[in-house]
């Protein structure tokens, strides 16, 4: 059992290859800016690619919300990464919450956020940044930022158009309305609408089901469905034959086509 990382508003634990980081910070509804749920993550992200024995990492807010984003409070206070001259606001971004999505984007295994309650501003674009999105009846998200005068300073408006396209994504950015549960999964927001009680159930019987996989070729997996989105289909393609030629090498390869062959459940070593 490898050692979990230490936390301040998250808990993180660790079950037959899934881990799950849950938001404990109920109090300001899971919000990204006043708490350090964004060093959390990174901490936990960093975890995750270091941590061989980590397949995949379910995302989920304790309490009423997934994450309300920025604490508006703090906006109107002008206090913490809202504090300080338009330079040292530009950097705070930078140096802060902007390395959430750049972390988000490399992490080698998949990332699943299980949308128990509101997920809205930058909480909405926490969701955005993993691959899948479950949401339970009362999940509400929203880009807001255009309703409090500002902008997707977290990256935002780079994920959503390739979630939901680019009219759709110009409609909720520009309307900052909220989208309940089963709009949501209409538009593609949510791959999956079920109650409250049965949200994280499901999000572990999927992260299990994917788990369950080669964990190097999972990985390899991910990496080329990231890197994809931004190479030329030659360059694409060279990739995908070194990877397919790392994953011919794999032990649990040749496990995975012997176990077909012989009608029986495969036995995966990571090696």
């Amino acid at each position: 059992m490898p050692q979990l990382p230490q936390l301040t508003d998250a808990n993180l634990s660790l079950h037959e290859r899934v881990a799950e980081l849950r938001f404990q910070r109920d109090d300001v509804r899971n919000a990204l800016t006043g708490t350090t749920l964004v060093e959390d993550i990174l901490t936990t992200l960093d975890w995750c690619n270091r941590t061989p024995q980590v397949s995949v990492l379910i995302m989920s807010g304790s309490g009423k919300a997934f994450s309300a984003g920025g604490d508006i409070k703090q906006m109107r206070d002008r206090e913490g990464l809202f504090n300080g001259s338009t330079l040292q606001i530009q950097d705070q971004y930078r140096r802060g919450i902007q390395q959430l999505p750049l972390a988000m984007q490399k992490c080698e295994i998949p990332l699943i956020a299980a949308v128990n309650g509101a997920a809205i501003g930058a909480g909405m674009d926490l969701a955005c940044m993993c691959d899948l999105r479950l949401g339970s009846t009362r999940a509400l998200l929203g880009e807001t930022f255009l309703n409090l005068g500002i902008i997707p300073g977290d990256g935002g408006a780079w994920f959503l158009p390739r979630i939901v396209g680019a009219q759709r994504a110009a409609e909720l950015l520009f309307t900052g309305r909220l989208v309940k549960a089963d709009e949501a999964k209409e538009l593609g927001l949510l791959l999956e609408v079920v109650a409250e009680e049965d949200l994280l159930p499901r999000a572990r019987a999927l992260a299990t089901q994917i788990a369950a996989k080669p964990p190097q070729a999972l990985r390899l997996t991910k990496r080329l469905l990231k890197l994809g989105q931004n190479q030329e289909l030659p360059e694409f393609l060279d990739l995908c034959a070194s990877f397919q030629a790392m994953a011919h090498h794999t032990d649990d390869h040749i496990e995975a086509v012997n176990a077909f062959i012989e009608k029986r459940d495969p036995k995966f070593i990571g090696k």
